[in-house]
């Protein structure tokens, strides 16, 4: 079993849009997200993207296209010269009530058991409160913010809780791997 980043996709590697990113020509890489995943390429970690898109289950979007935006980003990882192990995407509304949508641990799990993760050992770097309380719920050892996306909004690095906050996906990945 090997230790994982878990990532989140919107606010994380792309950048957030009130309105969903519903197609690739309205994804926007965040600045240095490709470089600091290619600079990362030769860690033990797995990386793995966990995302809700609730606007498929809203009907603003189909799977095949959540699907879709998924594949285009893993390739321009690649296409960067790093490398993403795996993505896990509940597509659910928030009043489903399943179990993978974050902050319920469903994803963490789902990804740990296909992919021989040891999730005391991982890490998880996230833009919104969900994240971080998926990650605890799901025994992630390090869990971790970045501004790049929700975190302005929710004001968790004024809050002082613990949490450790970084400016970006760059800086998270320097000093946490």
């Amino acid at each position: 079993m090997r230790p994982a980043v878990f990532l989140d996709r919107d606010g994380v590697l792309l950048e957030n849009r009130p309105d969903y990113v519903r197609s690739w020509a309205e994804a926007r890489i965040l600045q240095g997200s490709l470089e600091a995943l290619t600079r990362a390429r030769r860690n033990p970690h797995k990386f793995v993207i966990v995302t809700n898109q609730s606007a498929v289950g809203r009907g603003l979007m189909s799977l095949d296209e959540a699907e879709s935006i998924n594949r285009r980003l893993v390739l321009e990882v690649y296409k960067a010269g790093g490398r993403i192990d795996g993505v896990f995407m509940c597509i659910h509304t928030p009043d489903q009530a399943c179990d993978c949508r974050k902050p319920k641990p469903g994803l963490l799990l789902s990804a740990a058991g296909q992919l021989g993760i040891d999730l005391s050992h991982s890490i998880l770097i996230g833009d919104a409160p969900t994240d971080l309380e998926a990650g605890h719920a799901a025994g992630v050892g390090r869990v971790a913010m970045v501004r790049t996306g929700l975190e302005a909004e929710h004001g968790l690095g004024a809050r002082g809780n613990g949490t450790a906050i970084y400016a970006d996906l760059a800086e998270a990945l320097k000093e946490l791997l």
